[in-house]
């Protein structure tokens, strides 16, 4: 980290002994977990000024959603946030099935809530665990990130990858759910709830923790909604949004769940309502998996939409056509030369796709709402006035995801 003084020019009311220290944070510092820069203007230890670094992968993964398929970009969407792919899968092609007007089979809306509330726990380990490793609670980190490997055992029998999953598909999903893949997910809501109760003794009254993230980075309400929050962020400041509730998509409202919310506004307030959710989100998997409906996992091959399994194109006629026209030529199905925009509620908040169609394969323009962008916008806000250690915790609480950052 280099740094450099520079002297603050105030004409009016010149002190002496007056100076300013630019500070850059990241990338490579491990508290920004690898692609995230924050230029820093420091007055000793304490924090006047930060530039977020906007951008910094470069990988323009909205201008490639105009040039790949609707089946081929739910690859793009594992990498933009990484730590959930599998929500980032079923934000895409919940889009994508909003402007095509296609309805999913039931069993299809239930595995997808499983699946999305699966990474919503594996997103809130990781950015709890990586608050408490960054502010000096090195077992949470552990007990957390145990966890997360226990979810990616499931994705991996689900199919076939733990972390750059590509599940979704346009009209269904890849594979459908196995009774191992049940089994597990039933083993997971056993167990879990007892490790959740671990990692809240660790750190809930821990001196340490509670001194560094209480009254820090504080957002009030008001603030909350001008300035476009959502997700925990949001909810840890008093606004109650939540489109499971509010705008419910897939099967949530068959599901009985609480929306978490806190009024401090805090780091620590952020942490707990992380906490909170993924208890929630162990009652929505719950009722899911009890209540799994039987059936297609996709809207199937008559409707020209969904790609054929491999044992419809290996035996079926009507099944190679399919591929072949989905897949192999330039036909595929017919998009409507419209717009739409749909979003779902992403563990970081609202996550959202905005696509026009002109009848061709490829959308004419994509363009992604994600809620990293608006969270890390105010990040300025929120450090001004404290300490250069706070950076970490302040930056840890809104999880920050780099990708996502990228236009």
């Amino acid at each position: 980290m280099a740094i450099a003084p520079t002297e603050i020019e105030t004409p009016s009311e010149a002190r002496s002994e007056d100076y300013l220290w630019t500070l850059n944070f990241g990338p490579q510092h491990p508290a920004t977990h690898t692609t995230l820069r924050l230029v820093l203007k420091l007055e000793g230890e304490r924090v006047v000024d930060a530039v977020p670094e906007m951008g910094y992968l470069h990988s323009g993964f909205e201008k490639i959603g105009e040039h790949l398929t609707f089946n081929q970009y739910v690859t793009v969407t594992d990498r933009m946030n990484y730590i959930s792919p599998m929500a980032n899968n079923v934000a895409w092609h919940h889009s994508v099935e909003t402007l095509l007007g296609i309805d999913l089979t039931p069993r299809c809306t239930y595995i997808r809530t499983i699946v999305a509330e699966l990474a919503r726990i594996s997103d809130h380990l990781l950015s709890n665990g990586a608050v408490g490793l960054d502010t000096g609670a090195f077992t949470y980190f552990l007990y957390a990130f145990y966890q997360r490997e226990v979810i990616y055992d499931i994705f991996e029998t689900l199919c076939g990858a733990r972390f750059t999953n590509s599940y979704t598909r346009v009209g269904g999903v890849s594979q459908d759910f196995t009774p191992l893949v049940i089994e597990k997910t039933r083993a997971f809501l056993k167990t879990f709830p007892k490790t959740l109760n671990d990692m809240e003794r660790l750190l809930n009254r821990n001196r340490i923790f509670v001194d560094r993230t209480k009254g820090v980075g504080l957002l009030t309400k008001e603030e909350a909604i001008n300035r476009g929050a959502t997700g925990p962020v949001a909810r840890a400041s008093g606004v109650t949004r939540d489109l499971r509730r509010d705008d419910p998509y897939l099967a949530y409202s068959d599901f009985d769940f609480q929306v978490s919310c806190a009024s401090a506004g805090d780091c620590y307030a952020r942490y707990l309502v992380r906490m909170q959710e993924m208890r929630e989100s162990l009652k929505i998997v719950e009722q899911a998996i009890e209540n799994l409906p039987s059936g297609p996992v996709d809207v199937g091959i008559d409707e020209r939409m969904a790609l054929p399994t491999k044992k419809q194109v290996y035996s079926t006629i009507e099944g190679t056509i399919s591929h072949f026209e989905l897949s192999m030529s330039n036909r595929g199905f017919e998009v409507p030369c419209e717009e739409a925009y749909a979003a779902i509620e992403a563990p970081n908040g609202e996550l959202g796709f905005y696509l026009v169609g002109d009848g061709g394969e490829q959308a004419y323009r994509a363009r992604c709402r994600p809620p990293s962008v608006l969270n890390f916008a105010m990040f300025p806000h929120l450090i001004r006035g404290h300490t250069l250690s706070d950076v970490v915790a302040v930056l840890g609480s809104l999880n920050i995801i780099a990708a996502e950052l990228d236009r």
